[in-house]
């Protein structure tokens, strides 16, 4: 149990870097996928391996063995995790389980806010008198697209219709709980902090292409998504909407728009297969890992409790030994008598 519970701690730390590269050679639908799918097995591998440190080692505290009815001589071999370490695993465990609640509560709060702030909605498109140049999508039911007039007077028609194609496509493919997994997985592990970035990129490339599929015009969005950008740096603010909601001039638009103007297939290599394979192999480790762990604990529970059962020796365990004795051959004498009984008759 021991090597086997530490691998879901450390296999994010080789993970995370061969699933940004293989993200970067798929299509911006796998790639958020793929990233988000890592993200929360990978957390949900980190927090089990937490809760088997945290059990193994409390195994061992006096008070606990006893009521357990665990044996100590084979607690000391069978669950060789220090109560201060165990203790240092439930302290992570408690600390991670608070952040990731807080961490849900701030984006629901902030959310709430953002949907407060759009309750005007006219065909699922709130307007805001503004003249500071915005765009995003608020999730709900139903979603809305919220766009400032200040965004609306620096873009030309067709122009805004990509950007409400953009921000309609991030409502379509629910992109807010691609996020919200990956927050959640930042908090289970810090290590996957360095997927959250390319995970908003991924999703911004996504709707891109989605308004892209939508105007049949690439360049029209790239040009669109480069005019929005602009029109919100000249005033000073790049920070576009809150936390949480996605929003169409966020992210590395460069790099964005470069994409937009390219051949729009992903980029093949010949090490993809091997990345991809690596990284199958590492979350099967970290899988594997976990559930082996809990498995080993499970069965030296078992062991334990079976070992602290009254031994032979014990006096009051030979008085019942004895007494089942009797009885069974009494029972054998009554079944002897009625044979005999029976032939005579």
């Amino acid at each position: 149990m021991v090597v086997d519970v530490w691998m879901p701690l450390l296999v994010p730390l080789l993970a995370v870097p061969l699933v940004r590269l293989l993200a970067d050679r798929l299509s911006p639908r796998s790639a958020s996928w793929l990233l988000a799918a890592t993200g929360v097995l990978l957390s949900g591998c980190t927090a089990l391996a937490l809760l088997l440190l945290t059990g193994a080692g409390l195994l061992r505290v006096p008070f606990v063995a006893a009521a357990e009815h665990l044996s100590p001589v084979l607690l000391r071999r069978m669950s060789p995790v220090p109560v201060p370490l165990a203790c240092a695993a439930g302290a992570a465990l408690a600390v991670t389980i608070i952040v990731a609640f807080w961490t849900l509560h701030r984006r629901r709060a902030v959310l709430t806010l953002a949907r407060n702030a759009s309750r005007s909605r006219r065909g699922g498109l709130t307007v805001l008198r503004d003249e500071l140049p915005d765009a995003y999508a608020v999730p709900g039911r139903p979603g809305t697209v919220v766009v400032t007039t200040g965004m609306l007077r620096a873009l030309d028609a067709r122009e805004r219709d990509v950007l409400l194609a953009h921000e309609r496509a991030h409502l379509a493919g629910r992109h807010h709980w691609f996020t919200l997994a990956m927050d959640v997985a930042t908090v289970l592990h810090p290590a996957l902090a360095a997927l959250r970035g390319p995970l908003r990129y991924h999703l911004e490339r996504w709707a891109d292409e989605s308004a892209a599929d939508t105007v049949g015009d690439r360049r029209l969005v790239a040009r669109a998504i480069a005019r929005a950008a602009l029109a919100r740096s000249r005033v000073g603010s790049p920070v576009s909407a809150p936390g949480p909601v996605l929003s169409a001039i966020s992210g590395p638009v460069p790099r964005r728009v470069a994409a937009l103007l390219a051949t729009p297939a992903p980029r093949r290599s010949r090490l993809l297969p091997g990345m991809a394979t690596a990284l199958a192999a590492c979350l099967t480790m970290s899988g594997a890992g976990a559930l082996d762990a809990a498995t080993d604990l499970h069965g030296s529970l078992e062991a334990m409790e079976i070992h602290h059962r009254p031994e032979a020796g014990d006096p009051h365990h030979a008085g019942h030994r004895h007494a089942r004795h009797d009885l069974i051959e009494a029972r054998r004498a009554d079944r002897d008598i009625q044979g005999v009984t029976d032939a005579v008759i």
